[in-house]
């Protein structure tokens, strides 16, 4: 059965996406078949770091929902494109950016039972050893469901008042769902602060295991969304971080 890792964050702009599609990278090359599924269905943009054009997207997680196609249809394979040899796949699964998809969801929704039953059976089908689930920021029903299935739950914070808040609520409501296991990540940390301090200092305010502190870099924010940070940058302090945080997933 595959190990179900939501990764989610209270507000926008923490670098969540970036954390799903890096870890999922780093668990696929060392060996694994990993799924990553962006559930941000009002918002999509993952697709961007894999060096995919949202426009040519043949089957997105939308046409699964409205009934166009089957899960397994929306998995792209994606790891010959990124260097990731076999026994490793990656499959990713988009939403779709199109305007009139979004604007479907907004106005209708969709049944988020059939999202969660979706998880289950691409796990199946396609082997899984991982699905990483991008969601959506907040707290919504589709949310709640991804949460409630997880074997682990990250959850992506900035060192921020607001973020500090917004986490607190999220912790929360994960407890209330008995979350099997809960980590945070805190995420663009200014090189001013002191890691530990802040690791403490969160630890403390939460009673929840952070599971690294990252730094700050002008190299992922010139990279812009052009890629896969721990690919493109693989001696990088940050990929040895995200690297350390793939390897715990693995160990436990």
């Amino acid at each position: 059965m595959a190990n179900i890792i939501s990764i989610h964050s209270f507000r926008g702009g923490t670098g969540k996406s970036n954390t799903s599609a890096n870890l999922a990278a780093l668990l696929a090359a060392s060996g694994r078949r990993v799924a990553v599924i962006d559930t941000d269905i009002q918002s999509p943009g993952i697709h961007v770091l894999f060096g995919m054009d949202g426009a040519t997207i043949e089957h997105s997680l939308n046409d699964y929902l409205w009934g166009r196609c089957t899960i397994e249809q929306t998995a792209h394979d994606v790891s010959e494109q990124l260097g990731i040899a076999e026994p490793g796949r990656l499959f990713l699964i988009p939403s779709s950016i199109q305007a009139g998809e979004i604007v479907n969801v907004l106005r209708e929704g969709y049944d988020v039972s059939l999202l969660t039953n979706g998880f289950r059976k691409v796990a199946s089908e396609l082997k899984l050893d991982m699905l990483l689930i991008d969601t959506h920021p907040g707290l919504n029903e589709e949310t709640l469901f991804s949460l409630a299935i997880s074997h682990t739950l990250i959850v992506v914070m900035r060192p921020d008042q607001q973020d500090y808040e917004g986490t607190g609520v999220t912790v929360e409501v994960a407890r209330s769902l008995d979350v099997p296991r809960m980590l945070l990540l805190v995420n663009k940390t200014p090189a001013a602060f002191d890691a530990a301090d802040v690791r403490a200092r969160v630890e403390h305010a939460y009673a929840c295991e952070v599971a690294a502190v990252l730094p700050h870099t002008d190299e992922m924010m010139t990279l812009a969304s052009g890629g896969i940070f721990a690919l493109r940058y693989p001696k990088h302090p940050l990929t040895a971080l995200y690297r350390g945080l793939a390897e715990r997933l693995l160990a436990e």
